[in-house]
């Protein structure tokens, strides 16, 4: 018999500081450093509205720190708290949020803030899923993952993938395998990374071009 975990569920949002030229950089020369730097605030502030609109707590993990006014100004507004993530690449910062997460949740789903089209819905859903499986993952349709939740987690799922090659999913599935975790995904969506993401978004009126 399962024992009830009464610990609340939560939602990790990963974001950069609004950094001109640091952010969004793959959009710079359709946007220039500053208007890359704006849509991401747009989409930070975006994600955190589906976050907080889920009805699961809510952290927003900071790079490279928080000491950003923009993060200051983001947890004033949506009542999130602030952490900074751990150097490392994508995968250990991920695999240190999510465990850390853990010592007081029942289920941690994180997210980036690239995901146009991810909803308050797609979260419940997760959260949902984490009731059945150790992982849940959503797809991004260039071959990485918009979402990954965790009711346990091995890091060893996480280190190791080649970020940003378009194979990610592929190798956290292959990891997950090996760590002998139950996993389960949910219907794919988009990331706004590129010109032609953003035209995409725009043209569909999922995003109001600005410039």
């Amino acid at each position: 018999m399962r024992i009830c975990d009464t610990r609340p569920m939560k939602v990790i949002v990963f974001a950069r500081a609004p950094i001109a030229g640091r952010c969004k950089t793959r959009l710079i020369p359709r946007l220039g450093a500053q208007g890359a730097a704006a849509l991401h605030r747009r989409l930070v502030r975006r994600t955190l509205l589906a976050a907080c609109g889920s009805g699961l707590v809510t952290e927003l993990w900071c790079a490279p720190d928080a000491a950003h006014g923009f993060f200051a100004r983001c947890r004033r507004e949506f009542g999130v708290r602030l952490h900074r993530q751990c150097r490392g690449n994508l995968g250990d910062r991920m695999a240190h949020a999510l465990a850390r997460a853990l010592r007081d949740a029942s289920g941690v789903i994180l997210i980036g803030t690239d995901c146009i089209d991810l909803g308050p819905q797609d979260l419940r859903d997760a959260a949902q899923a984490l009731d059945r499986f150790d992982v849940v993952l959503q797809p991004a349709r260039d071959g990485g993952y918009v979402l990954i939740g965790a009711r346990r987690i091995a890091p060893v799922a996480l280190r190791g993938v080649r970020w940003s090659s378009g194979q990610e999913l592929t190798q956290t599935r292959a990891r997950l395998r090996r760590a002998n975790l139950r996993w389960h995904e949910l219907p794919s969506r988009r990331d706004l990374d590129t010109p032609a993401d953003y035209r995409a978004a725009v043209k569909s009126g999922m995003l109001e071009s600005r410039s």
